[in-house]
């Protein structure tokens, strides 16, 4: 595979054996290329436009700048730059915020190698990851936080376009996939995604798709 065509990858861990770890662990996927790695968030910011990854993967605790504060930056500075938290932290708290914040995935360091190049190839495709761990934290933190009185004429009503590109959202298509599949250009596809995020008030993908779960918007 030429490297045009590999996934670029930097890694950000104060463990170097756990970072040399997960390296060795990705080498017989050959589409997986790691471009470097980092001690801490800071150091990692500091090499991004040296290193050019398409994804970064991401401790939490970490010296100097953590990974909250370094997805907040990454998502802020390098909107194009995927971020993966990958960490000990099993924390319902943690999971939401997280995605709250930008990032793309969330991981545990149990995780298996074959996990973590499935995420790395979704987060890519689609631009998010979700596995059942994190299914369960997001739907429940969407149902807790939204606490009110029901009501016949808060129904949501989309429009047979809006639906069927929700409904491919949720089914992990790509803008371009959705614009080839409906036959309409790439831009309308992000402007039908940009209105139904500002009508739902979430902040990327992975909140339409969980609105749409949690309210039964889709077939």
């Amino acid at each position: 595979m030429s490297e045009s065509n590999q996934i670029k990858v930097a890694i950000a861990d104060d463990h170097k054996i756990f970072r040399k770890g997960v390296i060795l662990s990705m080498r017989p996927y050959v589409n997986i290329k790691f471009v470097g790695e980092a001690d801490n968030g800071e150091e990692l910011i500091n090499k991004i436009p040296e290193m050019q990854p398409d994804i970064v993967l991401c401790d939490l605790k970490m010296p100097v700048k953590d990974g909250i504060d370094t997805t907040k930056q990454i998502t802020k500075q390098f909107p194009h730059i995927r971020v993966i938290i990958l960490t000990m932290y099993e924390d319902d708290r943690f999971v939401g915020h997280l995605m709250d914040c930008g990032a793309a995935g969330y991981l545990l360091k149990s995780t298996d190698p074959s996990e973590i190049k499935k995420a790395i190839m979704d987060v890519m495709r689609t631009g998010f990851y979700l596995n059942p761990f994190v299914n369960k934290v997001l739907i429940k933190k969407n149902y807790s936080k939204q606490k009110f009185n029901p009501s016949l004429n808060s129904e949501v009503v989309l429009s047979a376009r809006e639906k069927e590109v929700l409904t491919l959202v949720c089914l992990e298509f790509t803008a371009q996939e959705i614009s080839a599949k409906m036959e309409i250009s790439p831009r309308t596809v992000e402007a039908i995604k940009d209105r139904l995020m500002e009508r739902f008030g979430v902040k990327n993908s992975v909140g339409l798709v969980f609105y749409a779960m949690k309210n039964q918007l889709i077939d």
